[in-house]
């Protein structure tokens, strides 16, 4: 049976896939089955941060590989110790908990804010004010958090305790955070399956300030944003901002499933044992992994994101069918007068692989892509788009 075939008879549709069946790859380079070549501007959602079948990440996954693929969280194991020592060291942050996934680091936030709340104040202050147009994951909570109505539909009732408040609107913030209840905010500071569309620097700073002076936990969504997407470590430090708590993951494990929880010095002690687990969390092979791309996350990359970003946006920047551009680094968002699923599939007949995000393009390259390929895939692009 053919692949697809296979793939439409067996695996639940829930992915409207297009025709691409990627076989193999090198760096922003992917080949399908019959051997034609794509350059990737997608990064598998942004999560191959050092591009396909990267060599350095290889080898640190295969040499964990042949030592120890997975023992329990009962038990010590260094790739996950050596992981959050460098996560912590990194950010400033007091200790990391490991899940498998960007909803599981929310789910973890969510969790521990009403539990810092509950500790210090009892019951009823544990409602989190979430950022209409947001997407925080596809677990029951998570998806109760994300601030969009259409992913609301079928899966009613949600769990209660989210209010939902315009980004970029302090005044409503305010109001928001004037309840009692309240225990938490959680913000993406770019929303990235929302438009890839840019939180600004007042009201983010604004908001945090007045979490602080309230003693209700700041958290930020790096789920997306985050291990360098955006030209700086986390998003959050191009802000003028420190969370009390943020997820992250996508890029975090450079093509193996992994997600984390950081949290400061509020929220250091908060969870104990018996309060927080996952079986595959923090698993040796993924954080090894995660080791040799944090290592890499230095000032020079950020650099190179940055100028990249900025050097794809002033190429596109009144190209003909461009509307309007989004995001920071290497996270674009491309507002079109043609139909987005349009652009992507005739992208995709051309050799280029990009992304979706609303009604805009979306571009999450490789951290490291080489600009010859950025050249060769913004001629192609440009063209589809000027159609």
């Amino acid at each position: 049976m053919q692949i697809r075939e296979m793939d439409s008879t067996y695996v639940a549709h829930t992915y409207g896939r297009a025709s691409l069946l990627a076989e193999q790859g090198s760096g922003a380079v992917v080949y399908d089955e019959t051997g034609k070549k794509y350059i990737d501007l997608g990064s598998g959602i942004g999560v191959n941060a050092f591009g396909v079948a990267d060599s350095v990440w290889t080898q640190a996954v295969t040499a964990q590989l042949t030592k120890l693929q997975h023992l329990s969280n009962l038990y010590h194991t260094a790739p996950q110790a050596q992981l959050a020592a460098l996560l912590c060291e990194k950010t400033g942050m007091k200790k990391v908990f490991f899940g498998n996934s960007g909803a599981e680091a929310n789910e973890c936030v969510i969790k521990c804010a009403r539990k810092y709340s509950h500790d210090k104040y009892g019951e009823g202050r544990a409602t989190i004010v979430t950022l209409r147009n947001s997407f925080h994951g596809r677990t029951m909570a998570t998806l109760s958090a994300t601030g969009q109505d259409s992913l609301h539909e079928h899966f009613g009732p949600f769990l209660p305790g989210f209010v939902y408040t315009p980004a970029n609107d302090f005044a409503a913030m305010e109001k928001a955070l004037s309840d009692e209840s309240v225990c938490a905010v959680l913000m993406e500071l770019v929303q990235g399956e929302g438009g890839v569309i840019s939180l600004d620097k007042d009201f983010v700073q604004k908001t945090a300030a007045l979490c602080a002076e309230k003693d209700i936990l700041f958290a930020v969504d790096e789920v997306q944003t985050g291990n360098g997407r955006t030209g700086s470590l986390y998003a959050w430090m191009q802000y003028g901002v420190t969370p009390d708590l943020f997820s992250t993951a996508k890029g975090l494990g450079g093509g193996l499933p992994i997600g984390a929880c950081l949290m400061g010095e509020k929220c250091a002690d908060t969870l104990q044992p018996g309060t927080h687990g996952s079986t595959f969390g923090g698993n040796p092979v993924c954080c090894a992994g995660a080791i040799s791309v944090v290592e890499r996350l230095d000032d020079a990359l950020m650099a190179q994101v940055r100028e990249k970003g900025d050097y794809i946006r002033a190429a596109l920047a009144g190209a003909p069918g461009v509307k309007s551009l989004s995001g920071l680094g290497l996270m674009i968002g491309i507002e079109t007068e043609k139909d987005a699923g349009e652009i992507l599939a005739a992208c995709l007949e051309q050799g280029v692989i990009v992304l979706k995000a609303h009604e805009k393009v979306r571009l999450l390259p490789p951290l490291n892509i080489g600009m010859a390929e950025i050249d060769e895939a913004l001629a192609i692009l440009k063209g589809v788009l000027a159609k």
